[in-house]
């Protein structure tokens, strides 16, 4: 049987019991499962726990669990009854693609998803550019705030980039479809009689790198110190443990330290840190599998330039970003190299010598 956790079914005054029911049996809306999934998963129970208990996957029980997150925003920030009795039946994947925006910017684009009757996907495109255009200095001519004009101003921009008449009119037809001032629809209709092309800039690629071999891979290892040195010294010093696929390492405390090869932009580096992420939460992602990356940064490098990424704080959360103008908020750092966990086949089989001489 599986342990579905630290409490256990029978203990009393337990709530997990009735949440566990009431997943089975999928009493209430959506909203009210991500909320028992949160619940369960906050209080020690696993997902794959959950699943075999539930029935809900560990992808859909994020799904429903972020979902049910933005419900709540929504509600807090005033969203008409109408898009909060839509979104309470239905819509757990539109509102996920919506995580990334602020409360207030969650709220216009529920309701313009509502109003359109979007899908996850073009919710997505929603959310990233309501998200770009909320970065601009200043207001591009034509446009206003509303959530309409900001994905409005991204077919805008994106017809004047093609040549090619048929997918221009289509991107003009998509940008009248979201227009929400009627100076915005002039901006937009212009572009029916001003073939003018402006090329994109392309975004830089970002600096990947992934260890092939073992000897690439070092260990962290602590200093006991220098002789004449007593037992009790190499007594206190803690047990070094490595967790995941960049051998993390933790003392007591909240320090950490990972082991990084000595390449030559990590040796350069003035004030590197790392951070520890899925490469989906990377800008200008295509790859459909995320993995876990580990971000380098120097803190040190805060000067702008285009062929760069940076780290931002995105209300409240560090965010990464490319930028093809000098943005108005300040930059952290600089991503310096996006590492990549190493391929093994067989983990375990490293560790013997005996196999790998064989």
């Amino acid at each position: 049987m599986t342990d579905l956790g630290p409490h256990g079914e029978n203990s009393k005054d337990d709530p997990a019991p009735q949440l566990l029911q009431k997943l089975r049996q999928k009493q209430g809306n959506w909203v009210e499962w991500g909320q028992a999934c949160a619940y369960l998963q906050k209080t020690g129970y696993n997902p794959q726990a959950i699943f075999e208990a539930t029935g809900f996957e560990p992808s859909l029980q994020n799904q429903i669990i972020v979902g049910a997150q933005v419900y709540s925003s929504l509600e807090k920030e005033g969203a008409s009854p109408q898009v909060l009795s839509y979104y309470s039946q239905r819509g757990s994947d539109v509102l996920y693609e919506l995580r990334l925006l602020t409360q207030a910017e969650r709220a216009a684009a529920a309701t313009l998803t509502w109003e359109h009757k979007l899908d996850a996907m073009e919710a997505r495109e929603v959310a990233k550019a309501i998200k770009e255009f909320s970065r601009l200095r200043e207001l591009p001519q034509g446009f206003s705030q509303h959530a309409g004009d900001a994905v409005a101003y991204q077919y805008w921009k994106l017809a004047r980039q093609h040549s090619d008449l048929q997918v221009r009119s289509r991107l003009i037809g998509k940008g009248l479809k979201f227009a929400h001032t009627q100076t915005a629809r002039q901006q937009i209709e212009h572009l029916l009689t001003d073939f003018t092309v402006v090329p994109k800039k392309q975004a830089p690629t970002l600096p990947f790198y992934r260890p092939e071999s073992a000897e690439e891979m070092p260990r962290v290892i602590p200093v006991v110190g220098e002789l004449p040195l007593k037992p009790q010294d190499l007594q206190a010093v803690p047990l070094v443990e490595e967790t995941g696929p960049f051998r993390m390492v933790k003392f007591a405390g909240e320090q950490a330290w990972v082991p990084l090869p000595g390449w030559q932009l990590v040796l350069s580096a003035e004030d590197p840190v790392a951070i520890l992420c899925s490469s989906d939460r990377l800008p200008n992602q295509t790859q459909n599998t995320a993995e876990p990356v580990m971000v380098v940064i120097d803190r040190a490098q805060r000067k702008w330039d285009s062929i760069s990424y940076f780290v931002v704080d995105n209300c409240g959360e560090l965010d990464f970003q490319w930028f093809e103008t000098e943005p108005e908020q300040p930059l952290l750092g600089r991503i310096i190299v996006v590492v990549r966990a190493r391929k093994i086949l067989d983990e375990e089989m490293t560790k013997d010598a005996w196999q790998i001489e064989e």
